[in-house]
C-alpha cells in the first residue's frame, strides 16, 4: 500500500472512531436517564382554588421541588380574623424557606417542628396585636414516601384505588368533646349539639400554640397514588362520595383539581368558604 493511499484513509478512520465515541456517549446517556427515572419516581401537580363568597383570598398554597423531593404546604387563614392572610401567606411561606435551608431529611420531624415553631413566632410578630391565625398542611415527597405534618382542620388525604385514605386529624373542639363523652364527663347530645364544636382548638398564630401533628413513620406510597390537601372550604362542601366520583374519572392532577373546584362553585352555597386543593400523583 503506497503512502498516500495510508494517508487518504486516515481521516476516515478519525471520523469513524469519533462517530463509534459519540455513540456510546448517547447509549451511556440514555442509561443513566432511564435509571434516574426508576430511581425518583415523578410527582405530577395539580391545585385549584376560588374565592368562594368572601371578600378576600385566605388560602394561601406553595408547591415547591428539589434535590431533597417534592414540598406542598397549604394554609387557610381564619375567617373572619383581619389578619387570616397575613397569617396564611407567612407560615407557607417559612414552611417553604426552612425546606430549602434542609441538607437532607434524616430529621424530617425536626424541620416540621422547628418550621411551626418559627412560624408562629413570625405570624404574631407580623400581626403587632392584630386578630390573625392560619391553619396548616404540609407534605413531603421523596423517593417515594410521603411525610407530613398539620395544625388546625385542613385536611390531608390518599386517594388509592378509588378510596381515601385519612392521614391526620381535625384540631377542633369536638375531638376534645368526643374525649370528654368517652370518659363519661358529658353525654353524647352534649358532645353532638354542641355549638362551639368546629371551633379550632390548635392552629397557628397565637400564643398559646400547642404543637404540630407530625407522622409517626413516612407512608410508603403506591402507583398512581393520589395526595390530597384540601381546606375546609373544600370538603366541608363536597362529600366525600362526590370527591372519589371526580377524583375516579380520567383527568390529570390539574384537571381533576380543577374539576373540584368547578364541582364547588356549581354547588352556589350563599356563604361558600374560600376553597383550596392541591393534588400530588405518583408516577412510575
Amino acid at each position: 500500500m503506497s503512502i498516500f493511499t495510508q494517508q487518504g484513509l486516515t481521516p476516515y478512520k478519525i471520523v469513524l472512531g469519533l462517530t463509534f465515541v459519540i455513540f456510546v456517549l448517547l447509549i451511556i446517556r440514555a442509561c443513566l436517564k432511564g435509571t434516574q427515572s426508576r430511581m425518583k419516581p415523578s410527582v405530577e401537580i395539580g391545585n385549584g382554588q376560588t374565592i368562594g363568597q368572601r371578600v378576600e383570598q385566605d388560602d394561601y398554597f406553595a408547591t415547591i421541588m428539589n434535590s431533597h423531593g417534592t414540598i406542598s404546604v397549604l394554609a387557610d387563614g381564619i375567617s373572619g380574623l383581619s389578619g387570616g392572610r397575613v397569617a396564611s401567606t407567612q407560615a407557607v411561606t417559612t414552611f417553604v424557606k426552612e425546606f430549602l435551608k434542609l441538607e437532607n431529611l434524616t430529621d424530617i420531624s425536626g424541620y416540621f417542628t422547628k418550621a411551626a415553631s418559627v412560624s408562629n413566632t413570625e405570624i404574631i410578630r407580623s400581626l403587632k396585636g392584630v386578630q390573625g391565625g392560619t391553619t396548616l398542611v404540609a407534605v413531603i415527597i421523596s423517593e417515594g414516601l410521603l411525610y407530613w405534618g398539620a395544625v388546625g382542620d385542613s385536611l390531608i388525604k390518599i386517594f388509592r384505588n378509588g378510596e381515601f385514605i385519612d392521614v391526620n386529624h381535625k384540631h377542633i373542639l369536638e375531638a376534645v368533646l368526643e374525649e370528654r363523652y368517652v370518659s363519661r364527663e358529658i353525654t353524647k347530645d352534649e358532645a353532638l349539639d354542641s355549638p362551639m364544636k368546629n371551633q379550632l382548638v390548635n392552629y397557628l398564630g397565637y400564643e398559646a400554640f400547642k404543637n404540630i401533628e407530625i407522622c409517626e413513620k413516612p407512608i410508603h406510597l403506591q402507583k398512581l397514588d393520589r395526595v390530597l390537601l384540601c381546606s375546609d372550604g373544600v370538603t366541608n362542601t363536597l362529600t366525600e362520595v362526590e370527591l372519589e366520583q371526580l377524583l375516579s374519572l380520567p383527568l390529570n392532577a390539574y384537571d381533576a383539581a380543577q374539576a373540584i373546584i368547578e364541582a364547588i362553585e356549581q354547588k352556589e352555597i350563599k356563604h361558600q368558604d374560600n376553597a383550596t386543593i392541591i393534588i400530588l400523583e405518583k408516577g412510575w
